[in-house]
C-alpha cells in the first residue's frame, strides 16, 4: 500500500504563488500514475493535474500555464507549482496515487488534503 502526504497549501492574494508537496511511501514501486485534484465547498473533486512514471503530465484547461506538475523519484515527491493564483482556485487539493495491485485490480490512495484559499 501506499501513504500521501501533503503540504503547502494556505492563503494567498490572487496573481500569487504556491507549491503543493506530496510525499509518498510504502509500495512506491507499484504507482503508475500520480495527479493532483481539487474540491470546492459543494462541488465534486475534479482532476487537476496527473504525471505519469514516464513523465507525461496533463492539466485540465483551467489552469494550462499556470500550474505545472512535477516529480522528484530521489525525494518520493510530487509538486504541484501554482502560480497566477485565482479566486477560483480556492479549494481543498489532494494527491492522488494510482498503483498496481494485481494483473486485474489497481488501487487509488489520497492524501490528507491541503487548503488553498485565494482572496484578496
Amino acid at each position: 500500500q501506499v501513504q500521501l502526504v501533503e503540504s503547502g497549501g494556505g492563503l494567498v492574494q490572487p496573481g500569487g504563488s504556491l507549491r503543493l508537496s506530496c510525499a509518498a511511501s510504502g509500495s512506491i514501486f507499484s504507482i503508475y500514475l500520480m495527479g493532483w485534484y481539487r474540491q470546492a465547498p459543494g462541488k465534486q473533486r475534479d482532476l487537476v493535474a496527473s504525471i505519469t512514471n514516464g513523465g507525461t503530465t496533463d492539466y485540465v484547461d483551467s489552469v494550462k500555464g499556470r500550474f505545472t506538475i512535477s516529480r522528484d523519484n530521489a525525494k518520493n515527491t510530487v509538486y504541484l507549482q501554482m502560480n497566477n493564483l485565482k479566486p477560483e482556485d480556492t479549494a481543498v487539493y489532494y494527491c492522488n496515487c494510482k498503483s498496481v495491485v494485481s494483473i486485474t485490480r489497481n488501487s487509488d490512495y489520497w492524501g490528507q488534503g491541503t487548503q488553498v484559499t485565494v482572496s484578496s
